[in-house]
């Protein structure tokens, strides 16, 4: 029987079932014990120093205690607890981004995922660089800045080859005022000598979803295709690591199985990096199951209702202070609103999951017929950007800490000593200004360069105050781009 051991390089001792097990009796049995609660909710409480806050996190037995605790009175203290940390970290910031389909084709048999080989409905599409040349135009003619790319897994339509093809034709595209700086990559889970040939392409962010932790369930969920291997699949962050990518993204599919157990699982995932690479997850994702051309997801029975999305979010934050936590357009517009203050710090905004979804459609038009999922949250992004800041968050398009090198352990020790604010909230407000001007409606406009004004007098350095407004004069005045601290 495997052992739980965080700091193995073996999925079912990082990944521990037993001790998972173990986790979930424990706060079972400890979901009333009001002392308990009251002490972990103390612990991760923000502590002020010399340049912010600090945060101690929690471990995945603390936080699935929280998680258990059905006490009203505290669950409203676990969400404000989250929203105090968020604040903490990463003040009223909203980073936006946008998935870019590269590639339906796959060769697994996910049976949550209508790109499944069997999936003979679904017109399957691969994009030739000069067509990811015209969806990298359509994107920065929005106003993107990052982007997640995504592709199935297939060896012979989309090998490594294309993949790193790709994200130099991304990023070669310079139109008009646009740029995109920062790709991160979602792709099947591949070779250290893979990862660094992406780690070399410049890539952001390597995004990998569990699915599931349960190893069981997860064998039955992929039951053909090289994504079958749960433990290739569990132990990649670790090979991408040591490929030289030291930002990684964490997620699971919630719906697939019980989500006590992927959420102990998420953390011990978390705390695994920590322990072997000294820098946890730099996003953890919290998708849901959801309807796409043959998949419906009234038939899997481990789906959660809103209450507790809203709760296992908070609950990351809590736990894992230090992260970007991320919700797509997968939500709808009223759960986004929501979980904005459950300590969400990532929104994609005007996302299109089809391949070739942006290039040659207005605003109000989508194509469906090679459609992931369904989209929920069907806004353009001006009308994202608009409704961020007029419920109080600054839309942020900055792509500073990735190309001034600070990620990974960099990112992290500024992050988790609080002096990240001291960089991240000018470069917030000199991209928005960019976006507004060059992209903006005039409706965002007049709430833009009212709450730029407002957020500038709240930057506690006057010399750097000094210097963005500065920059913000030159961003107006003329084509002068791409200022950063």
């Amino acid at each position: 029987m495997a052992i739980y051991n965080p700091k193995s390089l073996r999925a079912e001792e990082f990944i521990n079932d037993a001790e998972i097990r173990e986790t979930l009796a424990y706060a079972e049995a400890n979901k009333d014990n009001v002392a308990l609660i009251d002490e972990i909710l103390e612990k991760a409480r923000p502590k002020k120093n010399g340049n912010g806050y600090t945060c101690a996190g929690l471990t995945h037995r603390e936080a699935s205690v929280l998680l258990a605790c059905e006490i009203p009175e505290k669950i409203e203290q676990m969400y404000q607890l989250a929203a105090d940390i968020k604040q903490a970290f990463y003040g009223n910031r909203i980073v936006i981004f946008a998935p870019l389909y590269l590639s339906n084709y796959c060769v697994n048999g996910c049976v949550y995922c209508p790109y499944h080989l069997k999936n003979k409905t679904i017109p399957r599409k691969k994009l030739t660089q000069e067509e990811i040349r015209q969806e990298v135009i359509a994107l920065q003619d929005l106003g993107h800045k990052r982007l997640a790319i995504e592709a199935g897994e297939d060896p012979v339509h989309n090998p490594i080859e294309y993949i790193l093809e790709s994200i130099k034709t991304i990023y070669s595209v310079h139109h008009k005022n646009g740029d995109i700086r920062r790709v991160n990559v979602n792709i099947a889970a591949t070779t250290v000598e893979n990862y660094r040939k992406l780690r070399d392409a410049g890539i952001g962010t390597y995004i990998l979803f569990q699915e599931t932790y349960h190893k069981e369930s997860y064998e039955q969920l992929h039951p053909t295709g090289p994504k079958h291997n749960y433990a290739y699949h569990t132990e990649a962050m670790d090979r991408a690591m040591e490929g030289g990518i030291d930002d990684v993204g964490l997620g699971v599919l919630f719906g697939l199985e019980l989500y006590k157990y992927e959420f102990a699982g998420l953390l011990m995932h978390a705390e695994h990096l920590e322990a072997v690479h000294g820098v946890g997850p730099h996003t953890i994702s919290v998708p849901r199951l959801k309807r796409a051309d043959d998949i419906d997801p009234d038939q899997f029975d481990n789906g959660i209702d809103d209450d507790t999305f809203a709760k296992i979010t908070a609950l990351i934050r809590i736990a894992v202070p230090y992260t970007g936590i991320i919700i797509s357009t997968r939500e709808s517009e009223s759960v986004r609103s929501r979980l904005l203050h459950c300590g969400v710090s990532q929104v994609s905004g005007g996302s299109r999951t089809s391949v070739g979804g942006y290039a040659g459609y207005c605003p109000e038009e989508r194509p469906h017929d090679t459609e992931q999922f369904e989209v929920s949250d069907q806004r353009s992004l001006d009308e994202v950007v608009r409704w961020l800041m007029e419920n109080g968050h600054i839309p942020s398009f900055c792509t500073a800490c990735y190309r001034e090198g600070r990620t990974g352990d960099r990112f992290m020790s500024l992050c988790k000593s609080g002096q990240i604010l001291n960089c991240c909230h000018p470069n917030a407000l000199m991209t928005l200004s960019e976006y507004l001007e060059d992209y903006a409606s005039d409706a965002t406009k007049d709430v833009g360069y009212k709450m730029v004004e407002q957020e500038l007098g709240r930057i506690p350095k006057e010399k750097v105050r000094q210097i963005a407004e500065e920059n913000i004069a030159q961003i107006k005045a003329s084509n002068r781009r791409d200022f950063r601290f």
